[in-house]
């Protein structure tokens, strides 16, 4: 999975330093990972799919490309802050927005801390 993180984002760029952990807690590299909300291996949700042109959510290579194409987008939207990025990948944006910061969900802050 790294070769593909790679690919998309650049060695030396945050999206990339985040997408790999991001990967292992959303399906630990499995391609073809289903949850109630999300697909594949970032675990794109269908409308975020839609939103960054991946056709095919349990290709790898798509997958990653959108999601790391959705991790740039947040950082611009939370200003580099890569806790409140992580936070509203895994929450959602609005979320991050009504708490100002990671959300009290108990999910969330583990998964921020991971």
């Amino acid at each position: 999975m790294n070769g593909y993180v790679d690919r998309f984002s650049g060695r030396t760029t945050s999206p990339g330093a985040s997408s790999t952990p991001i990967i292992k807690a959303e399906s630990n590299g499995q391609r073809k990972a289903v949850s109630r909300r999300g697909r594949g291996v970032m675990q794109l949700m269908p409308f975020t799919s839609k939103r960054m042109r991946v056709s095919d959510p349990f290709d790898p290579i798509e997958n990653i490309e959108g999601g790391i194409k959705y991790i740039k987008e947040l950082l611009v939207s939370f200003e580099g802050n890569l806790t409140n990025t992580v936070a509203a990948y895994n929450a959602g944006p609005a979320a991050v927005r009504k708490y100002g910061g990671v959300p009290p969900y108990q999910e969330t802050r583990l998964y921020v801390r991971a």
